[in-house]
């Protein structure tokens, strides 16, 4: 597992951090950092919060790409488990 800190980072890509809080709030989501902006995206593709258009459009555009994983390790969050790292955006 990819750690910084606290923070349970999965991946990274581009300047965007993406984090999976363990024993987290359902629906199921993930939160995407760049630079001060922060938002929380579940994986059924609903955003809370702001972040520049282009950079939003990556994370919406990563997590198509990996949905199956990123589910996986929300059911490993929910049990409080090491999540897997997930390949950045290429």
């Amino acid at each position: 597992m990819i750690k910084s800190n606290l923070m349970p980072v999965i991946s990274r890509f581009l300047g965007i951090i993406i984090l999976m809080y363990w024993r987290d709030h359902d629906p199921p989501h993930f939160h995407a950092k760049y630079g001060e902006h922060e938002v929380m995206v579940s994986i059924d593709g609903k955003v809370e919060g702001t972040f520049p258009k282009r950079a939003l459009k990556l994370v919406l555009e990563w997590m198509e790409l990996h949905k199956e994983e990123l589910i996986e390790d929300w059911e490993l969050s929910s049990k409080g488990e090491s999540l897997k790292p997930i390949a950045p955006l290429e």
